[in-house]
């Protein structure tokens, strides 16, 4: 109850809060097209790029307004994706090779601007460096304003070119042939895709941006196949790192709130890899173990077909220890047949020895006859 009184009256907790929610929502539904495009490395090269762009607009300007540096990481992100697009198109160099010269080349002019402003008279005025890790906590009532209306128009931008940016993400060959402008469609994409990420250089830093671009969606895709639910389920996973972020850093002393909401991320990711209900591990290990049980208790069933037509009578009894020298899972054999009783496939006699029931029969009679060629499998 505290946590929640602190969320709403709190003035920096909140401020806090709601511009990471902002962010991370934002940056999980762009992330979702990233990631289906398998182009993750996608937002590390773009913040990485973005930061010469913020010391160029610091230099030439001399002022840290937000939408300022927010405009000059814009600006150099999106000429770092728009050479990377130029060398893939025109050169041999596969896109991941290419990525990763943007990434290395802009984030090395960065430093480079960034050690000049330092020595300047007026570097302790800059305080550029913030943007390398991010600086949640100083986030105030006007850099949420800008986190959300930059936020609004991307997703706007992705309302209104909904169904080309699904063509472009699972067929461009097919929308090219139904007059999509495929070329056209993914610079609005890329775009919308820098917008976001530059704006959320602030909270989390250029070094951590991508994660908030592709944790969300890779813990969204673990739950669903649908291009719709993913995005909400991204923006939603993305939402919530950033609140648990920003209130698990503002109850811990020292805990940078950046790095933080990066971490809640993680541990999203984390738990939908062990627990989605159709990608989960923990479920496809229940899942294969099921399998395997079924495949014994199928295995036992033939066995005790095959000992039927040996001697013909449903009131002949097998010894257990028969029964388990004909299977190579000796010690799942009782359990299987325990399985058979309950369903009414096998029966127990008096003597402890084991029986094929008529229902039995029939059922491994028909399940022989699909496993055979010609047959229904």
């Amino acid at each position: 109850m505290d946590i929640l009184h602190d969320l709403l009256f709190d003035y920096t907790l909140r401020t806090v809060a709601l511009g990471s929610a902002t962010l991370g929502a934002v940056s999980g539904t762009l992330g979702v097209f990233a990631v289906l495009r398998r182009e993750a490395l996608l937002g590390d090269a773009i913040s990485h790029a973005a930061l010469p762009g913020i010391v160029l607009a610091f230099m030439l300007t001399g002022s840290k307004a937000t939408l300022l540096l927010v405009g000059g990481a814009f600006t150099a992100g999106w000429v770092g994706m728009a050479f990377m697009r130029v060398v893939t198109r025109n050169t041999r160099i596969p896109p991941d090779t290419a990525l990763g010269i943007v990434l290395s080349v802009f984030f090395g002019i960065g430093l480079m601007l960034l050690t000049f402003v330092q020595r300047q008279p007026d570097a302790a005025q800059a305080g550029l460096e913030t943007f390398l890790f991010g600086q949640a906590a100083t986030l105030v009532e006007g850099d949420v304003i800008v986190i959300a209306a930059l936020g609004f128009a991307s997703l706007a931008t992705v309302s209104l070119l909904w169904k080309e940016f699904k063509v472009l993400s699972f067929d461009p060959e097919f929308g090219a042939s139904v007059g999509v402008r495929v070329r056209g469609v993914e610079l609005v994409l890329t775009t919308v895709l820098v917008l976001a990420i530059v704006t959320g250089l602030q909270t989390v830093g250029v070094v951590l941006m991508a994660a908030m671009v592709v944790a969300p969606a890779a813990a969204a895709r673990q739950w669903t196949d649908g291009l719709g639910t993913m995005v909400w389920l991204a923006a939603l996973f993305g939402g919530l790192a950033g609140v648990v972020g920003a209130v698990l850093s503002s109850t811990t002393t020292g805990l940078p709130t950046g790095p933080t909401i990066v971490l809640s991320a993680s541990v999203i990711v984390g738990l939908s890899m062990a627990f989605a209900p159709r990608r989960g591990l923990v479920w496809e290990r229940v899942r294969a173990r099921h399998r395997r049980k079924a495949i014994r208790r199928d295995t036992v069933l033939a066995d005790l077909y095959a000992l039927f037509h040996q001697h013909g009578e449903f009131g002949y009894g097998h010894p257990l220890a028969v029964i388990q020298a004909m299977s190579d899972a000796r010690e799942g054999t009782l359990n299987s047949l325990l399985a058979l009783e309950s369903d009414g496939l096998a029966r127990r006699l008096a003597d402890g020895t084991w029986a094929l029931t008529p229902h039995g029969k029939d059922t491994a009679a028909g399940r022989l006859k699909e496993l055979q060629p010609g047959g229904m499998l």
